[in-house]
């Protein structure tokens, strides 16, 4: 099965996400978004594909969030994406994708709707 994994190795619940899909003996693409952050379209893709709202696929409760002015009322998308796209640490985690969907893993076990 073609599973690609949006991964944060820092992250538990990227860890364990990461767990359940080799304990069900897959072996995922593992994408680190901070070394290799996605674009701004990749990322509007990503969350599409999900069915979420821009703003529940970024992390809030990260610094960047408060400091770049994301948390003013009125904050679009596009500032949203742009700032996911430039600071990849706001993105959630973990994204995973299969053939049977996509899915924002939080929490982990989430996965397992999708293998």
């Amino acid at each position: 099965m073609d599973i690609t994994i949006y991964h944060n190795a820092r992250c538990g619940t990227s860890r364990n996400a990461l767990a359940a899909i080799r304990e069900a003996g897959h072996e995922p693409q593992v994408v680190d978004y901070l070394a290799t952050p996605l674009s701004r379209e990749q990322l509007r893709e990503l969350i599409a594909a999900v069915g979420l709202p821009v703003r529940e696929a970024i992390r809030s409760k990260e610094a960047a969030f408060a400091e770049l002015g994301l948390d003013a009322p009125g904050t679009g998308d596009e500032a949203l994406l742009d700032a996911m796209a430039a600071h990849p640490v706001l993105l959630n985690r973990p994204f995973v994708v299969t053939p049977k969907g996509t899915r924002l893993c939080r929490p982990y076990e989430l996965v397992k709707e999708i293998l």
